[in-house]
């Protein structure tokens, strides 16, 4: 079985920039609070490098 992350959106995406909104959309989150799990590739990790100061991770 793949290892999975979970991503917790923690921070409002309004007055972001459009590419920070489309990372997170990407990535599922769409409200705050709200939790996704997804698998582990270096894509993703990615993604989570560009909105760090947006959201939470636990593995």
């Amino acid at each position: 079985m793949a290892a999975t992350i979970k991503v917790k959106l923690i921070r409002s995406m309004i007055g972001r920039p459009a590419k920070q909104r489309k990372v997170l959309r990407g990535m599922g989150l769409t409200r705050l609070n709200k939790t996704v799990e997804l698998k582990d590739t270096p894509e993703l990790r990615g993604m989570i490098n560009k909105v760090s100061h947006l959201v939470s991770t636990e593995e």
